[in-house]
């Protein structure tokens, strides 16, 4: 099955409402690739959005978002909960950048990044941060990102960027909510860190 081929055909469920959620799910566990094609519609822009703040590769951020639809289109039958499907997707998107990122650690910190991708990749959604950069900002921005280590990194992304509460957080990633809240304040305060000089020389 072409997964990303997915987002160039029209789906027949295009106008389904949230009501049918639960049956949309039931039809693509039987098979249904329409079904399907509007579950990966919904969520492909949100996993990509994610996956890229976590590699900083627009390339690599889509073909690991399609390894992520791939295997969730394999395992829908796992998935015991239809109304966490967000979530069971993040959490296969986060299992899918890790294995990533353990097999090439070939990312230098200084990395060449397109000024225009990180608006072009962003999730439709309005996030707080994001109505504050610019290009430059967002430049910094995912360079201070790539030094934080891989599970500050997961958790600053899943709460800024995605929004997601410290139950989904902790669903997604499976660590305990201590453990998240700690995480995210050193890694808001290593931003901060990283990223004063350039604030202080725009005020």
């Amino acid at each position: 099955m072409d997964v990303m081929g997915l987002a160039d055909q029209p789906g027949a469920y295009a106008d389904a409402s949230m009501d049918a959620h639960e049956d949309l799910i039931a039809r693509a566990r039987r098979g249904d690739e329409e079904a399907f094609r509007l579950i990966f519609e919904r969520y492909t822009r949100p996993v990509i959005s994610f996956i890229f703040y976590m590699v900083s590769d627009r390339t690599l951020s889509e073909e690991l978002a399609q390894e992520t639809f791939v295997r969730a289109y394999k395992s829908l039958g796992a998935l015991r909960d239809e109304t966490k499907l967000s979530t069971w997707l993040f959490g296969i998107a986060k299992n899918v950048v890790r294995e990533s990122l353990r097999a090439s650690r070939r990312r230098a910190q200084s990395v060449e990044l397109d000024n225009q991708t990180v608006l072009e990749i962003r999730d439709e959604r309005e996030s707080p941060a994001g109505k504050l950069l610019d290009r430059e900002l967002s430049r910094m921005i995912s360079l201070a990102l790539l030094k934080l280590d891989e599970d500050k990194r997961l958790i600053f992304t899943l709460k800024v960027y995605q929004q997601r509460s410290y139950d989904e957080i902790s669903e997604i990633t499976g660590f305990s909510i201590p453990k998240i809240r700690n995480d995210l304040h050193r890694a808001r305060r290593e931003m901060r860190r990283q990223l004063s000089a350039y604030l202080g020389d725009k005020r």
